[in-house]
């Protein structure tokens, strides 16, 4: 709520209540619910309805009502969501840290041995932060700083500057085997170094700095890296893009891991996130479990510009898939001029852990055979959900090009 209160302060040009009126009048009337979605909610049937204890049955009552999904095109609607919505937009969103909303949540999780407290809540800000950034070709890439894995895009985009990767067709075995790598080799360091700022041993600038990027680039071989090395320094989510003849807008929010906790303060329609659960217990790590601390976070909106000119924002959803999909989605524009829309219906590949890839179902076969050849372990798959699901707006001109995802339910709208 801080975000979107934060947003409307510095840009917003309608009434903040107004800007609720729409989700408020879904909420109450319904929806029918899109194809991808509901395979999403199907799916999860499964992990929430098992769930017994006492915390765990609002959510099941809100999201499984009838002890199923709803399918796609079915009708749903939540009365608690439209109130919360109200309570939330005639308060400037207040009510959610100090009020009302606040002292709902707090009373729910003493009652459920939670820890979420009122001062908590009361003492949450929203941060302006910095952007980070990094030059690659002719366009410069921007991402969210850590706590994100942004910064990971960035790495492995400056470690692949360092190959004529346009000298090889999209669809080969060369292109697909230099990314999978140099995106190996970027994870790497984001899982031995990327934190809470305040708690990192590792500046971004050590992160991004492009000799580094060079050195890690002389790594990759013909055959895959069995199990990549940080390189050593001394020292259920929604995006959406939006764009008009003033600003342009790449903005990114998220529950988590599927729908996020299962837990629902009652008579609110609020699911709590799990994103702690991106903390890890590793003695002396970074990002390992401390108050006050922000874990490391998956959700990264990207932005692009031209010789200091806005030109696109873009973002591809999907947890670890995220950095992995701006990464291609980068190189499709930058190296292979590919339009928006192509950019974002080309196949994709996924780089899980060690020499594990999924590759998608409509990568060539011949790719498949090769990086095989090459030491991966190639998996394809028809499962396309966990190859992302990206949006762009990309400014040529005066004019505006939007593109949306093949993947998931989202589209393009011009109004």
């Amino acid at each position: 709520m801080s975000a979107w209160r934060s947003l409307w302060e510095r840009w917003g040009k309608l009434p903040f209540e107004q800007l609720f009126a729409p989700a408020i009048r879904y909420a109450e009337e319904g929806f029918p619910v899109s194809p991808v979605t509901a395979m999403a909610w199907k799916r999860l049937e499964k992990v929430y309805l098992p769930l017994t204890a006492p915390e765990f049955q609002p959510f099941q009552e809100v999201f499984f009502p009838g002890d199923r999904a709803p399918q796609a095109g079915e009708i749903w609607g939540s009365i608690v969501h439209a109130e919360t919505l109200r309570e939330i937009a005639s308060s400037g969103g207040e009510s959610f840290y100090t009020g009302e909303i606040a002292t709902k949540i707090a009373n729910f999780a003493a009652n459920t041995n939670g820890l979420i407290t009122k001062s908590d809540l009361a003492n949450h800000q929203a941060d302006w932060v910095n952007p980070i950034s990094t030059q690659y070709r002719h366009l410069r890439i921007w991402e969210i700083p850590p706590n994100t894995q942004g910064i990971a895009t960035l790495m492995a985009l400056n470690i692949l500057e360092n190959f004529e990767i346009n000298k090889h067709s999209r669809e080969s075995v060369e292109s697909y085997h230099q990314q999978i790598e140099a995106m190996k080799l970027a994870f790497a360091d984001v899982n031995k170094y990327v934190a809470d700022p305040k708690f990192m041993n590792v500046t971004y600038e050590q992160l991004l700095n492009k000799n580094y990027a060079k050195k890690r680039q002389k790594i990759i071989k013909e055959k895959a890296i069995s199990i990549a090395e940080p390189g050593i320094f001394k020292g259920g989510t929604v995006y959406l893009c939006a764009a008009d003849e003033n600003l342009m807008v790449s903005f990114i929010q998220s529950n988590y891991d599927n729908f996020g906790s299962g837990i629902l303060v009652p008579g609110t329609g609020i699911a709590l996130q799990n994103r702690a659960s991106g903390f890890t217990l590793e003695p002396e790590h970074p990002n390992q479990l401390a108050p006050k601390k922000r874990p490391f976070h998956t959700i990264i909106p990207g932005f692009i510009t031209k010789e200091n000119e806005p030109l696109a924002a873009f973002g591809v959803m999907g947890g670890q898939m995220q950095p992995q999909g701006h990464l291609q989605v980068v190189i499709n524009l930058a190296d292979y001029n590919l339009n928006p829309q192509a950019a974002l219906d080309a196949p994709r590949w996924r780089f899980m852990s060690d020499q594990q890839v999924i590759l998608e179902a409509n990568t060539p076969e011949f790719v498949a055979e090769g990086l095989s050849k090459k030491g991966h372990d190639v998996t394809i798959t028809k499962t396309r959900e966990i190859f992302g699901r990206g949006q762009i707006i990309w400014r040529e001109k005066d004019t505006l090009i939007a593109a949306s995802e093949p993947r998931a339910d989202g589209l393009a709208i011009a109004w």
